[in-house]
């Protein structure tokens, strides 16, 4: 199709607070925050958000897409894959969502074991410690 266009961040600016994502302290000692059009109980200094522009050929920049919370998942290819397994998401924790139970690769535990340990809320149903061999 011959597209082309520029993945940009909005690291290092304060447009994430503009766009209502993130949160200063005062905000969250308030206890609520204004995420996704709606005063919310506040959960986390940042939040889902997703947002496109456009500039046209004089320069002009138009924002022409904004997208919180649970919008944001067909951007995230596990979910597609975890929506088909039998437990799907497991989304039952705390925050009903993968944060709940999702960790980056190296900060599970060594083993079974230790992976349980850290979540004892699901040890009757999820833990089988000998399901899964040790690893060193």
């Amino acid at each position: 199709m011959g597209w082309s266009f520029r993945w940009v961040s909005s690291f290092g600016t304060p447009f994430n607070y503009d766009f209502g994502v993130s949160f200063t302290p005062a905000q969250a000692a308030s206890g609520k925050v204004n995420y996704n059009y709606a005063m919310r109980d506040f959960v986390s200094e940042e939040l889902q958000g997703g947002s496109v522009f456009y500039r046209n050929g004089e320069g002009e920049i138009f924002h022409t897409y904004s997208s919180y919370a649970r919008g944001l998942e067909g951007a995230l290819g596990t979910y597609a894959v975890l929506d088909v397994t039998p437990k799907g998401r497991n989304e039952t924790g705390a925050t009903h969502s993968l944060a709940d139970w999702v960790r980056h690769h190296d900060r599970y535990g060594h083993t079974a074991a230790d992976a349980c340990a850290a979540h004892p809320e699901h040890q009757a149903a999820t833990c089988h410690h000998d399901a899964a061999p040790a690893r060193k």
